[in-house]
């Protein structure tokens, strides 16, 4: 397990405190960049745009927010953003029209009448308690549905009915379409939520009995033994695994409080598990290698942050400050662009973005490996005589490079050293060390992208240093 480093962060200003599900990234205002969209248990809902210390814009909800998003869940072909109070008032923002924009002087929104005067687009009250929400084409019509999960290990599914044919005017209401209830649910399994809204509305076949309950919910254990029943489970799916393994995998990924992380491929199949020693409460995906597979993101309370892509190879990074709330995903801190971030809320009414969160490879590496994957530099360590060669079958020089004085071998074809004293040895060592060093720096640069012709030839030259101090030494003796 290797360490990361990531040093472009903004800090952002927020008073509040919040609910773990109550953050999310999302093009809010539908000019295709990201924005990031926070609730507190006041009922103020915050929009951060680009790297701006104070929100973008805030609006004021009925009741604590506990869950937060943004998507079509209106089907109108534009985003909205979704906030959802734990009393159970459901609120629909639209940040694309021109009225929900009032920018000051200054560049910044008039944040107290915004909160004051720009009210909801559309209001409504469903059942209370609401823990986590998701919207997403769960039933694979090509329509969104708002799923809804509740602290009482209730499910439930809506359906957006639109009264209005116009793209700008919300006007319609949240239809339930499946209530899903998850009774003595064991730790650290999950269960399959069955969408049968579309069967229970179709006639019953002719031969089966029309009072048979259709069964719903099918639960799955993730282990042979019984964990601790009163262990929340976090679960994420659908992690996408690229071209190579198809878009969407059918993987899903478990983290119980505990620290252990579990790879599922299906329902049954477990493919690894990983154990780490924090305790960990937020799960996400993101892409940060980018080659579109999809790696997981684990964060715990402390601030540490587990990477761990399919392969279980797993880096991790340190946040700065104990976190009350996390998540991961494409936000457009700076360039005009959306780029990997991670999002800290930590406890002293700070916001912080680590923006750009890139890294080139997952697995780790080392220089052989670097100089075997570039065509240029094995042509060129071939030319200069220091390539991969067996050892010449009868006696002669080694391969050397030009102005290198060649290092005898004996009958064999094994280099001949018959002793050596003690200052040779030194001074060959140092000189040898010096240039190496020089050399892996200029390495590093090159494979960094920021090398140009002239480093390269120092590179060279410093392979040719290199074999010049150890034929010297040891010709000297």
């Amino acid at each position: 397990m290797r360490s990361v480093s990531y040093v472009q962060c903004v800090a952002l200003e927020f008073g509040g405190s919040l609910f773990p599900h109550a953050i999310c990234l999302g093009d809010a205002d539908n000019d295709t960049l990201n924005e990031l969209v926070v609730g507190d248990t006041n009922g103020k809902l915050y929009v951060y745009k680009n790297d701006d210390s104070k929100p973008w814009t805030v609006r004021s909800c009925q009741g604590m927010l506990t869950c937060v998003g943004v998507g079509d869940v209106c089907n109108k072909g534009k985003n909205l953003v979704v906030a959802v109070s734990a009393e159970g008032w459901f609120h629909l923002f639209d940040l694309s029209s021109p009225a929900a924009k009032h920018p000051d002087a200054s560049g910044h929104h008039e944040l107290v009448a915004a909160a004051e005067e720009q009210k909801p687009v559309f209001k409504q009250h469903i059942p209370a308690n609401t823990k986590v929400m998701l919207i997403s084409d769960i039933d694979g019509d090509g329509k969104c549905e708002l799923v809804v999960g509740y602290t009482d290990r209730v499910v439930r599914a809506f359906r957006w009915e639109d009264l209005s044919d116009s793209p700008d005017h919300v006007s319609g209401q949240l239809l339930l379409l499946k209530k899903w209830l998850l009774e003595g649910q064991p730790g650290c399994g999950y269960a399959v939520l069955l969408c049968t809204w579309d069967s229970e509305q179709q006639p019953t076949p002719e031969g089966r009995d029309s009072s048979a309950p259709v069964r719903d919910v099918v639960l799955h254990q993730t282990s042979g033994r019984i964990h601790n029943k009163n262990v929340s489970t976090h679960l994420i799916g659908s992690i996408g695994r690229g071209e190579r393994w198809g878009a969407l995998g059918s993987d899903l990924f478990f983290s119980p409080p505990s620290g252990t992380l579990k790879l599922m491929e299906g329902a049954d199949k477990l493919l690894w598990s990983v154990q780490v020693d924090h305790q960990l409460f937020a799960l996400e995906k993101l892409d940060v290698t980018g080659n579109g597979c999809e790696e997981v993101v684990a964060c715990a309370w402390d601030g540490q942050t587990y990477i761990i892509d399919h392969n279980r190879t797993v880096a991790r990074f340190q946040a700065d400050e104990n976190v009350s709330a996390f998540c991961a995903g494409l936000y457009a801190c700076k360039g005009g662009s959306n780029s990997p971030c991670l999002v800290y809320v930590s406890f002293s009414q700070k916001i912080y973005i680590y923006w750009d969160v890139q890294l080139e490879r997952m697995e780790s590496t080392n220089l052989l490996k670097i100089l075997e994957s570039d065509p240029e530099f094995g042509e060129l360590l071939q030319q200069l005589g220091v390539g991969k060669r067996p050892w010449p079958a009868k006696p002669g020089a080694l391969p050397h490079a030009a102005g290198v004085q060649p290092i005898p071998t004996s009958a064999s074809g094994m280099p001949v050293i018959s002793y050596w004293d003690r200052s040779s040895m030194v001074t060959c060592c140092v000189a040898t060390i010096t240039s190496f060093c020089h050399l892996w720096d200029v390495l590093l640069n090159k494979h960094d992208g920021r090398s140009s012709p002239f480093t390269r030839t120092i590179a060279w030259e410093g392979w040719i240093q290199v074999r010049a101090n150890i034929n010297n030494s040891v010709i000297s003796l």
